[in-house]
């Protein structure tokens, strides 16, 4: 009996329908392990370690407060990175920087290991165009690094000064003012840099013709420790010496003998100063005074005077 089992073809075909119908479990296939890959473009903030970020090869800043440095490090060891950094895939899971730059840096001077970041997908020229723009668009870039980095604009991206200032928020007297500086002899130029002379100084300078001129007028604003206005004074006196002393010598030469002697009695008995404006007999008397006393004494001296009239 059981052979006949053994050899009906019926039986072995059941058999076999039992087996499709009830199949043994499969074995689960090996885990796949895959190469670490740079996260992808999703405009969601996510932590990225601060040794796999490259600097951007388009910063235009090149000076960095470092008080101001260790200030924002203090404030991100104490509360965190509140924006997060830009940057865009690299190579090697390797990011590089687009924005950010003080940052990253504060980071890496608090001791964060990671930091949160915004990756993009930007070209080249997008990546420096949204560097330059950030840059400009900060308030503790000096002078000359914002000359530059309109400069980079209208070289790079071909950009109008009406188009630059649409892009940074600033009017475009401003804008071309900046762009000036960069006709400012080297050596200038670096005292801007250096915040030895501010852009107030720079732009008074620049009225001079020659870089020679503008030179050594900047070593005598230096020399002489003169404000912007003291500047703007130099530098007219420079460009027009001839005025200056003929105005000078013309003043001089219409006072009259008489009021000139009658101005130096009115000093000696008031011991302030006093100034006669005098044109064919009408004019002013200015008399200078420097607090009450002085005051009082014009007072006396010309009550004195009004007494003895009478």
């Amino acid at each position: 009996m059981a052979s006949t089992e053994k050899n009906d073809p019926k039986r072995r075909a059941l058999g076999r329908g039992l087996e499709s119908l009830l199949p043994s479990r499969a074995v689960a296939p090996p885990p796949v392990v895959k190469v670490a890959e740079p996260e992808k473009p999703t405009g969601k903030a996510f932590e990225i370690g601060v040794e796999l970020i490259d600097r951007n090869p388009f910063q235009t800043r090149t000076n960095f407060d470092q008080e101001k440095l260790t200030e924002l490090a203090n404030s991100i060891a104490a509360s965190g990175v509140v924006q997060p950094i830009v940057v865009r895939a690299g190579k090697d899971g390797r990011y590089t920087l687009i924005t950010g730059e003080r940052r990253l840096l504060a980071s890496k001077k608090a001791g964060l290991a990671t930091i949160p970041a915004v990756v993009r997908e930007v070209s080249n020229v997008q990546a420096m165009e949204m560097t330059i723009v950030e840059n400009l668009q900060r308030a503790d870039l000096n002078p000359m690094e914002q000359a530059k980095a309109y400069q980079r604009l209208s070289q790079e991206f071909q950009m109008t000064q009406e188009q630059m200032a649409t892009r940074t928020g600033k009017d475009r007297a401003s804008v071309s003012n900046f762009l000036r500086l960069l006709k400012l002899p080297e050596s200038v130029q670096k005292n801007v840099e250096a915040g030895e002379l501010s852009f107030g100084h720079a732009r008074a300078l620049l009225a001079l013709e020659s870089a020679e001129a503008i030179s050594v007028a900047a070593q005598k604003v230096l020399a002489l420790h003169l404000s912007v206005r003291g500047t703007e004074s130099l530098v007219q006196g420079l460009l027009n010496p001839e005025t200056k002393v003929k105005t000078i010598a013309a003043a001089a030469a219409v006072v009259d003998p008489n009021v000139r002697e009658a101005q130096d009695q009115l000093r000696r008995t008031l011991g302030l100063k006093v100034t006669i404006e005098d044109k064919k007999g009408k004019g002013k008397v200015i008399i200078e005074y420097s607090g009450v006393e002085d005051f009082d004494a014009i007072l006396t001296a010309l009550g004195d005077r009004a007494g003895a009239g009478e």
